[in-house]
């Protein structure tokens, strides 16, 4: 801790002296060492002995009682506000549940729709976005490596999955891989 004046608290630490306040006590308030407590109090004749007025016999109060009595009313009043905020997040969490599931009965009850299916709205299925791939020409052949994420597709599972034959058309910006023999319908393999 700085050393700092203690002048300006003399009438407070006075009264802290009178009231029977203990020098580790007075210290704590004033965030000083006890020694600079000590000194002070001898610098100033605040000793009980130096100046006759503080004479233990007649000024001893005891202010432990009291100052347990301040402790456990603080500690009692934490505790109470911690009562109160656990109860309100509890409210709050029951609110949101209660909401959750008022939604939930609301999205049942909705009317379920229902979709004709025909194979044209199946043949024109799309992927999510496109898939990477990679074009290997390496020392033993030529390849097409697909992302893994193909396998989820449905039109890939649907249409392609499997041991396929394919014509492959190169042109200068792309390469068009299309099912061999003309028909929309192959046999499984």
């Amino acid at each position: 801790m700085s050393r700092r004046s203690l002048r300006p608290q003399l009438n407070q630490i006075r009264g802290w002296v009178r009231q029977g306040r203990t020098d580790a006590w007075i210290a704590h308030q004033l965030e000083v060492t006890v020694q600079q407590i000590q000194a002070f109090k001898r610098e100033h004749g605040l000793e009980p002995d130096a100046d006759g007025a503080a004479d233990p016999a007649t000024d001893e109060i005891d202010l432990r009682a009291s100052d347990d009595e301040a402790i456990g009313a603080e500690l009692d009043a934490e505790e109470v506000r911690r009562a109160e905020e656990e109860a309100r997040a509890a409210e709050e969490a029951a609110r949101k549940a209660a909401e959750a599931e008022a939604a939930e009965a609301a999205e049942a009850a909705k009317p379920k729709r229902t979709r004709a299916r025909s194979t044209r709205a199946r043949s024109r299925k799309r992927a999510a976005g496109p898939l990477e791939a990679t074009f290997d020409h390496g020392e033993e052949g030529y390849g097409l490596w697909l992302d893994p994420a193909v396998e989820d597709d449905p039109v890939y599972a649907e249409h392609w999955a499997g041991h396929r034959p394919v014509e492959v058309t190169i042109e200068e910006d792309q390469i068009v891989i299309r099912r061999a023999g003309g028909g929309d319908e192959d046999d499984d393999d």
